[in-house]
């Protein structure tokens, strides 16, 4: 019985990774999208965000099955209850994405009114962040899970340049303000997704330890 246990928690494992590649691969292409203006690959990301939803829907039903099926106890109830946690992060993570692409099109046919510098380095950043998160979880690693939480700073950071860069030009000329206004909402953009990486590494802290935001839950 326990046997059949581990391998559907393996299963489990699996399919978070599998869901984690997929949105990290989505906001790749969603920065590579901005950068060369490039309304095929922006539209290819929209057009495939139902894809993260029928993953969320494939795992919360694996997770429902695991606590009707094993009655599981304490670090597997806690492994499982985490996955139901995280997977609304990275769908909503999926969604982020989307909303940046939309925005991408919109962009694509302008000039940029700065070079883009930062906003690719804040997207790099919430890949690391998303990806360790996820790493964190399938190791049960409760340290990176906490590195990870730590290095919002650096999401955090280059947004506030971000904005102080765009609030300067417009400044400059309000004549950048429409493009400003958008700029900065894709970095709103970004930062979401950095939060939600922090909301799964809460959850990573809590399936191992049964603390989350230093409250004992379990």
């Amino acid at each position: 019985m326990r046997t059949r246990f581990d391998e559907q928690l393996a299963e489990l494992n699996n399919k978070i990774i599998e869901m984690g590649a997929y949105i990290e691969n989505s906001i790749n292409r969603t920065i590579k999208a901005l950068e060369n203006h490039d309304v095929a690959l922006a539209q290819g990301v929209i057009d495939e965000t139902y894809m993260v939803v029928d993953m969320e829907k494939e795992i919360e039903s694996l997770c429902l099955k695991l606590l009707l099926n094993q009655h599981p106890v304490a670090k597997d109830l806690r492994q499982i209850s985490t996955a139901l946690k995280i997977i609304t992060d990275m769908e909503r993570i999926g969604d982020q994405a989307g909303d940046i692409c939309e925005l991408c099109i919109f962009l694509a046919e302008q000039t940029y009114i700065k070079k883009l510098e930062h906003i690719p380095q804040m997207a790099a950043a919430t890949i690391k962040m998303v990806s360790e998160s996820i790493d964190a979880f399938v190791k049960k690693d409760a340290e990176l899970a906490r590195a990870v939480i730590d290095y919002d700073d650096v999401v955090d950071g280059l947004y506030k340049v971000i904005k102080k860069d765009l609030i300067e030009l417009v400044h400059e000329d309000a004549a950048n303000g429409e493009q400003a206004f958008d700029l900065m909402q894709i970095a709103k953009f970004f930062e979401r997704i950095g939060d939600h990486a922090v909301n799964i590494a809460e959850w990573v802290i809590f399936s191992v330890t049964g603390r989350h935001k230093d409250t004992q839950v379990l």
